[in-house]
């Protein structure tokens, strides 16, 4: 069992920056893949960024690449997704999940389905 709590959520202007923080607890944490997913209103929950276990495997959404950056501290049980120049699309509740049987990036892997474990959301709001 692995229990996420997000952090770091909140309001900026477009064009700032955000640090999101995804804390997990047991003794596990390098054996899940980790990834970010976003809902905004109305929307389907979408993949935004993953990392494997060991951190050496990364995928980003095209929406995000180069603004975005995902990493994890696996002695700190935590993931970061830190996001720069942000857009008003941007905005949406924005969830971390785990998962146990990482298969590389394909597209099974970034559908919510795929994750066994997941956050409460954190709050991302970009006003212009």
């Amino acid at each position: 069992q692995v229990q996420l709590v997000e952090s770091g959520g909140g309001l900026v202007q477009a064009g700032g920056s955000l640090r999101l923080s995804c804390a997990a607890s047991g003794r596990t944490f390098s054996r899940y893949a980790m990834g970010w997913f976003r809902q905004a209103p109305g929307l389907e929950r979408e993949f935004v960024t993953g990392i494997s276990g060991s951190g050496d495997s990364i995928y980003y959404a095209a929406s995000v690449k180069g603004r975005f950056t995902i990493s994890r501290d696996n002695a700190k049980n935590t993931v970061y997704l830190q996001m720069n120049s942000l857009k008003l699309e941007d905005t949406a509740v924005y969830y971390c999940a785990a998962d146990e049987f990482f298969q590389g990036w394909g597209r099974d892997q970034r559908l919510p389905r795929s994750y066994d474990y997941w956050g409460q959301g954190t709050q991302v709001t970009v006003s212009s």
